[in-house]
């Protein structure tokens, strides 16, 4: 079935940032912890940095001025590591040809700021519909809460036209929570495994984006 529109992580799908998710990670953990919002022993190493805030949150004692310094410290880490991204090989020459037919949408849990600041940088932002960031979100990927607010800023189209390009576990995820199909762009086949995401494609160059049969003219 042709997809008319198509979803796309940003990092490591379409440019090569330098974020440091470790460090990321850790900043998180450490203010949950100086916020008594968790405890020394928690196993922070095998979530992700928005698990961890949403563990926060679970708490029930995570403030709002609480949560704005974890997201000053997240959005400062994401400015560091997005300047001077490059883009993945042969990005332009794909997303040029695919812009004269379909919807191009970003979806990304970095801040708007940090988001637009890249992608004006390397030159691609002219050729996307809509870029939504994490403030277009109720949760972070892989909640699938960024992809219903896509799919709801189209309604003429349903889960069944998009389709999600992405890295990672948590982009398939996040798709396959809102019914829409996910090719996994150098995905990790353990790691997709592991969280139950299943692509319906694998590619290593998204070149070959323009042969599968979902994006055919």
């Amino acid at each position: 079935m042709k997809r008319q529109g198509i979803i796309f992580d940003m990092d490591n799908t379409l440019l090569q940032s330098s974020i440091d998710f470790p460090k990321m990670k850790r900043t998180v953990y450490e203010l949950l912890v100086e916020f008594q919002l968790c405890e020394p022993t928690l196993d922070w190493q095998g979530k992700t940095a928005s698990q961890l805030i949403e563990w926060g949150r679970q708490s029930g004692r995570l403030t709002a001025s609480m949560e704005h310094r974890i997201w000053d410290e997240v959005a400062q880490i994401e400015k560091e590591g997005m300047h001077g991204a490059k883009l993945e090989d042969n990005v332009v020459e794909v997303l040029t040809q695919l812009k004269n037919s379909h919807r191009l949408v970003i979806l990304t849990n970095n801040a708007s700021v940090a988001a637009w600041e890249a992608l004006r940088e390397t030159g691609i932002a002219d050729l996307f519909d809509a870029i939504y960031a994490r403030e277009h979100m109720t949760a972070l990927k892989p909640s699938p809460s960024g992809i219903l607010a896509i799919l709801g800023s189209y309604p003429h189209l349903g889960p069944d036209d998009w389709i999600m390009v992405g890295d990672s576990w948590i982009d398939g995820k996040a798709a396959q929570d809102a019914q829409v199909d996910f090719i996994a762009y150098r995905g990790k086949p353990d790691e997709m495994e592991r969280h139950h995401v299943s692509p319906i494609a694998w590619i290593k160059d998204c070149r070959e984006l323009l042969a599968l049969p979902y994006f055919a003219s």
